[in-house]
C-alpha cells in the first residue's frame, strides 16, 4: 500500500483553495449581512448621526427664540411670504439659529428646519 501524505500537491491545492474561497465569502457575507464597515464609512455615519442630532436639539430652541422674539407675529407673517428656498435665510439674518458658543449664524441646517418646525406652526 501506498503512504498518502497530507499535503500532496492535490492536498494543498485543495486547502489553500478552501481557505480562499472561504476567506472571499466570510468578506463578502461580513459586509452584506453582518454590518461590518471600513473606518471611513463609519466616521461618515457618526459624522451624519451627529449633525442630524445637533439641528434635532437646536431647531426647537430657534423656533421658541422666534417666537419668543418681540415682533413674533409680524415676523411670522414675513416668513410665510418668503419663499421656502429662501426661509433659512431669513432665520439666519434675524439671528434665531445663533446660539452661544457659536460665533457664526451659518448654520443653514438648524435654520432650514427652524423654519419648517415655524411653518407648521398655528
Amino acid at each position: 500500500m501506498e503512504n498518502s501524505t497530507m499535503l500532496d500537491d492535490k492536498s494543498l491545492l485543495r486547502i489553500l483553495l478552501g481557505v480562499v474561497i472561504g476567506g472571499a465569502t466570510m468578506a463578502f457575507v461580513g459586509f452584506n449581512g453582518l454590518g461590518w464597515t471600513f473606518e471611513s464609512t463609519a466616521k461618515e455615519i457618526a459624522k451624519t448621526s451627529a449633525s442630524a442630532a445637533v439641528v434635532e436639539v437646536l431647531a426647537p430652541i430657534c423656533a421658541d427664540k422666534f417666537q419668543n422674539a418681540a415682533d413674533a407675529t409680524k415676523n411670522k407673517i414675513a416668513l410665510l411670504k418668503i419663499n421656502s428656498t429662501e426661509q433659512a435665510s431669513f432665520i439666519t439674518q434675524g439671528g434665531w439659529a445663533k446660539f452661544p458658543g457659536n460665533n457664526t449664524s451659518n448654520n443653514t441646517a438648524v435654520a432650514d428646519a427652524c423654519a419648517k418646525m415655524i411653518g407648521a406652526l398655528k
